[in-house]
């Protein structure tokens, strides 16, 4: 059997995270690849705490797996230089070489993600920064299909339960304080931001609207026209009759001092108090007779007015008309936009000192209506449900229609970072796990060369 020379090295195939051993490799040291990252000025500017910190772990472990490959390089040296005198490290030399070629490996392999590895322009290199824009679109498309799905969203909010969680965070009194705070806030700054002239305009508009532009009068005689039909008129009808009558028991004086202004002046005074006393009583029995009969002629003919009155407000175009001209007075009244514009500066000057007092009505019964609904989302099962229903059904509408806008806003905002700074930021992010595949290439590539040049020596072994 021969004895193997120090340059019969096996040879293999390299798989991924590992490596052969190669033919004679010399005893130069390869370069260490960089063990830092480098930072463009305006990135180092911008780094949070948090990612300043990731930055060091990210330069730590960096610098531990070139401290491997280094390793490995003084043990290739050292095996290769003494294997000719102490055999047994030929087995070293193999699978410090192997774990040389992985490190090399796999170092290249990460790096290219970022960047060129040393500087050398070799193709399908930089992967991140010269396509970060169609790992965008791929992105966007990918949260996109398997994301804002409707099966999707409805799935996890039914999982979540909104209505039991939204109501245990309300009902407790802290948060419920804290919302009112937060509207309260939200409000003012609303209230700050809008000019009374806008919301005078806003208000003059709705108007407009809904009253002036138009027509009242068919709609006051549909209105009318179901109000005689359901009888509902003859309280308003009761009501005065009994205030009338009310009035003329308890003010019988002044309804014949007003009688006696109608008479004649020479009409003697004695006369003067029998006509008095007489329109008096007869007015007094007239109201009564109306009050306690239904029948009455006089509510007959009222409703018959009413009836009338109805049916010209829809289909007679005089009293349509008039109306019409009686709305115009009333809108174009200045004396009725001075009470609507000082409405406005009351109401504006309540609700800004409501909302600015912690303990103002206003807030109390915000926040109260806020625990209290709380609690009605963890009790009431048919409310939940609703609330829940409503939810999914919101979240399913805006994903099925804005589905592809949302992730477009993914593959439009890495459109405009810049390439650099991209492959900074996600390398700061991920790099830290990706030097692992470093450290992994070194062990796996070191234990790889070691079985191979073994399996050779066994082969070339039984061969001779």
């Amino acid at each position: 059997m021969t004895t193997p020379t120090p340059d019969m090295h096996a040879r293999g195939t390299r798989v991924p995270g590992a490596a052969s051993p190669s033919a004679e490799a010399g005893l130069t040291t390869p370069p260490a690849p960089e063990a830092t990252l480098p930072l463009s000025p305006s990135a180092k500017a911008g780094l949070t705490p948090g990612e300043v910190e990731k930055l060091h772990a990210l330069r730590r472990m960096k610098l531990i797996a070139t401290l491997l490959l280094v390793l490995m390089a003084v043990i290739f040296a050292v095996s290769f230089a003494l294997q000719g005198r102490y055999p047994w490290l030929q087995y070293v030399r193999a699978a410090s070489e192997g774990g040389m070629v992985g490190a090399l490996a796999d170092w290249f392999a990460v790096t290219a993600l970022f960047r060129h590895p040393l500087g050398l322009k070799i193709p399908h290199t930089a992967i991140i920064p010269t396509r970060k824009n169609e790992i965008g679109a791929s992105l966007g498309e990918f949260v996109e299909e398997n994301f804002l799905s409707e099966a999707v969203v409805r799935e996890k909010l039914g999982s979540v339960g909104v209505s039991r969680v939204v109501g245990g965070w309300l009902a407790n009194p802290v948060n419920a304080k804290r919302l009112t705070t937060e509207l309260a806030s939200a409000a003012q700054g609303a209230m700050t931001m809008l000019s009374d002239d806008d919301i005078r305009g806003v208000i003059e508009g709705l108007v407009r609207t809904h009253f002036v532009d138009r027509d009242w009068s068919p709609e006051l005689g549909s209105l009318a026209e179901k109000v005689v039909a359901s009888g509902n008129h003859h309280l308003v009808v009761d009501l005065l009759v009994d205030k009338a009558e009310e009035w003329l028991r308890q003010n019988p004086d002044s309804f014949t001092e007003l009688v006696s202004r109608r008479l004649p002046s020479w009409v003697p005074s004695f006369v003067d108090r029998i006509v008095d006393e007489r329109v008096y009583y007869e007015a007094l029995k007239f109201v009564q007779a109306v009050q306690h009969d239904p029948n009455h002629r006089l509510r007959l003919a009222l409703d018959d007015y009413l009836r009338e009155l109805a049916t010209d407000l829809q289909d007679d175009p005089v009293v349509r008309e008039r109306v019409e001209a009686a709305k115009a007075t009333l809108i174009d009244d200045p004396r009725l936009r001075e009470i609507a514009s000082l409405a406005w500066e009351s109401l504006k000057d309540a609700l800004a000192t409501s909302l600015a007092q912690p303990d103002s009505p206003l807030r109390q019964t915000v926040e109260s209506t806020l625990t209290d609904t709380g609690k009605r989302l963890q009790t009431d099962a048919l409310l939940a449900s609703k609330v829940n229903a409503w939810v999914a059904n919101a979240a399913a509408h805006l994903v099925e229609n804005y589905r592809h806008d949302i992730a477009a806003v993914i593959s439009e905002t890495v459109e405009r970072w810049d390439g650099a700074e991209t492959s900074q930021k996600i390398e700061l992010q991920v790099g830290k796990d990706l030097q692992y595949i470093r450290i992994n290439g070194t062990v796996v590539g070191s234990l790889a060369g070691l079985a191979i040049f073994t399996v050779a020596q066994a082969v070339v072994a039984l061969a001779s």
